[in-house]
């Protein structure tokens, strides 16, 4: 039967560190069915989804040990589930991009969160503006909006929230 296995790493950012990781996943018969991993200041962060069977998750823990002591890594495993699939759901995804300022990305979780619309995924970036060299922010999300939501006043209160903070923003079905 096959299981699943969530594990995080942080670490100090160098090359090498995602082979050393995968490597050790498939040295135990598992498999990476997703992951995410971005390097964050100095550091690198990764988290990937295992399969495998019920032995990969006792061969993965006494191989990733390897890896803390040599690598100087934090890893932690945790069983799961699969995850419960979205039928009522529409997604959507969102784009934001303004000056930087504290509490953005706060305020769009605590707008979707009172709707109890559902991020799936999000990423944000600091860059610097062409030709000013002004602190931007930049925002990515998908959303899982249950159908049942009236998603010309979800806009309409989502642009107003967006005007209010001075974000640039567009919210739109993801096309697939």
């Amino acid at each position: 039967m096959t299981q699943l296995i969530v594990l995080s790493a942080v670490g100090s950012d160098r090359p090498g560190v995602v082979k050393d990781i995968s490597e050790a996943v498939l040295a135990c018969g598992g498999n990476i069915e997703e992951s995410r991993m971005a390097a964050l200041g100095a550091e690198f962060a990764v988290l990937l989804l295992i399969s495998g069977n019920w032995h990969t998750l006792t061969k993965l823990e006494k191989e990733l040990d390897k890896l803390k002591g040599v690598e100087g890594l934090t890893i932690n495993l945790k069983k799961t589930g699969a995850r419960n699939d979205q039928k009522d759901c529409i997604p959507y995804g969102v784009d934001v991009v303004c000056l930087d300022q504290p509490g953005i990305v706060f305020h769009l979780a605590e707008f979707f969160a009172a709707r109890n619309i559902e991020i799936s995924d999000l990423a944000t970036r600091r860059y610097a503006a062409a030709h000013t060299g002004a602190p931007m922010f930049s925002v990515q999300m998908t959303l899982n909006i249950p159908g049942t939501a009236p998603i010309s006043q979800l806009r309409d209160e989502f642009l107003d929230l967006c005007e209010q903070l001075n974000l640039d923003s567009i919210l739109e079905p993801v096309k697939l």
